[in-house]
């Protein structure tokens, strides 16, 4: 499927008929919508304010609205200018990437935007600390040729590093190093600078109040380059919990609300004075497992269940992906064996599609080695994806049906993200999406070897030096046949060593008060930014 396939399952749906003659549906049509104040709650928070230091959505989403990348995905999947008006290989160095930028731009303290504060921000985002240094493994080094050119230099030529850039954050220089922030905080290991709680970007909007977990302020930044959006303030709210979020829509509380439940979808769509925006997300959610040490410190297995290829296609033949998607998320999801959405570079038909499920195959397999069964923890957070509690719930009781004992463990991502970068889980659920929109970005961060920026979230501790540098081989690749070879080779390996156990692609539902017009993003990275007042 390609993204123009995928793009056309987007729909949006405005009801109102149907209840307006209830007492609510009075209430809300005769509240008038702010032209300038944007209420917008979803599920969970920024995880830290530090541009550079966590690759996670929610962060990402947030930060946008503050400081600003060379250039952004648009919601048709191009390739916008931001801080870059143009970008090319140099003509006469194909390593070389020549980014002119945006002349005319402040940071929010008045300070000018050039060249340097670009090279500032490419080596800070490489290093050790990074959630993004994997996006950058090809630079060998970065050059202000003037106040408004950089020449990117790589280690051979990278036709397509630009899109890995979309949620490259650009910093002052002199701003960090006044504040001594010149290192990215290293979120794992519980560190606080001084960018994971105070700002200075160049975005559309400032900060001006930040209670982590309970409220975010933003206000328009009257010096930015671009036309004035007609947001001028964004009250920003996490609210974990679904039904808590849905109120707070219906009461007038807030405008939007981005995670919107899927048991609540239908209803909402029928509501007066509710629009409902849904769409496919450039997102999979699957599980993952230790595949390498000796054993497990949550089993009771003498050895390491998951290391036996039995075990990893008993539970393949276990899960159930058809029953998640109707009874878990009414619907609302995109059954999968492919552990990538369909927007994405390499992706297939054939990794697509999966077997029926077969429990005394299942049961058979584990039998053979563990005639008595084992038992293992499975970490899942509680407020990151759509129904991932519920979703880890039913595959605990899928795999519960033969001899497999699972113990779950759900906690908030603040928590359960750190577990897998640490390496202190044995089975854990992990949602991906690919800004990059190509297969090389989920290589890099899942699959290759923990080493040098790449495999930081390779929870399944999987190393193949002859895949590893096939996948580091992507980056300077030319030939775009004989990538897009390599790309499949790589992908019928993963599949066979069953390194991802995936259930589905996430479909998007954002759901806001009548006169807000807002797309869904596939990245599901909504910009404030471009909402509109008005039917």
């Amino acid at each position: 499927m390609t993204f123009e396939t995928a793009r056309s399952l987007f729909r949006v749906t405005r009801a109102g008929a149907l209840v307006a003659g209830t007492a609510l549906a009075l209430a809300l049509s005769s509240v008038t919508v702010s032209a300038e104040t944007l209420r917008w709650a979803r599920v969970g928070d920024a995880l830290t304010l530090d541009p550079h230091s966590q690759n996670e959505g929610p962060t990402a989403t947030v930060l946008h609205h503050i400081y600003e990348t060379l250039m952004r995905r648009a919601t048709d999947g191009s390739l916008q200018p931001r801080l870059a008006t143009e970008w090319r290989i140099h003509e006469d160095d194909p390593t070389v990437w020549v980014f002119h930028l945006r002349e005319g731009v402040t940071f929010h303290d008045g300070t000018p935007f050039t060249a340097d504060d670009v090279v500032f921000s490419l080596e800070r985002v490489r290093h050790e600390s990074s959630g993004f240094r994997a996006l950058h493994s090809a630079v060998v080094g970065a050059e202000a040729v003037d106040d408004f050119t950089v020449h990117v230099q790589m280690s051979g030529p990278a036709p397509l590093y630009v899109q890995n850039l979309t949620n490259f954050f650009i910093m002052s220089r002199a701003w960090s190093e006044a504040n001594n922030v010149e290192v990215p905080q290293n979120f794992a290991a519980g560190e606080e600078n001084f960018a994971v709680r105070n700002t200075n970007g160049t975005g559309p909007f400032t900060l001006v109040e930040r209670d982590p977990e309970v409220r975010t302020v933003m206000r328009l930044f009257e010096g930015h380059w671009a036309d004035a959006p007609q947001v001028t303030e964004i009250i920003y709210t996490p609210i974990s919990e679904a039904a808590t979020r849905v109120a707070a829509l219906l009461s007038g509380e807030v405008d939007i609300v981005q995670d919107v439940p899927v048991q609540d979808i239908a209803r909402l769509e029928q509501t007066a004075g509710i629009s409902v925006v849904t769409g496919p997300e450039n997102r999979n959610i699957f599980f993952s497992y230790d595949m390498v040490s000796e054993r497990l410190a949550s089993s009771n297995a003498e050895d390491n269940p998951f290391s036996h290829p039995e075990i990893r296609e008993a539970m393949a033949l276990a899960l159930d992906r058809n029953a998640i998607q109707q009874v878990v998320m009414r619907g609302q999801s995109q059954p999968s064996a492919a552990p990538l959405p369909p927007f994405v570079n390499g992706w297939t038909e054939e990794m697509h599609s999966f077997d029926a499920p077969d429990i005394a195959r299942a049961t058979e397999l584990v039998s053979g080695i563990y005639p008595n069964g084992f038992s293992v923890d499975l970490h899942c957070p509680n407020d990151r994806y759509l129904n991932d509690e519920a979703i880890c719930q039913a595959l605990v009781g899928m795999l519960g049906r033969f001899v497999m004992n699972v113990n779950l463990v759900s906690q908030t991502r603040s928590l359960h993200f750190p577990l897998i970068e640490r390496w202190e889980t044995d089975f854990y659920m992990l949602g991906w999406g690919v800004p990059t929109f190509d297969s090389a970005y989920v290589f890099d961060f899942l699959v290759h070897t923990r080493e040098g920026g790449r495999g930081s979230f390779n929870g399944s501790r999987y190393s193949n030096p002859e895949l590893d540098a096939m996948i580091q081989s992507l980056a300077t690749e030319t030939d775009l046949d004989a990538r897009d070879a390599a790309i499949a080779a790589i992908w019928d390996k993963v599949m066979e060593d069953r390194i991802f156990l995936n259930v589905h692609n996430q479909l998007l539902a954002y759901a806001m008060r009548d006169g807000i017009n807002l797309e869904v993003h596939p990245e599901n990275q909504p910009n404030m930014a471009t909402v509109t007042f008005g039917n």
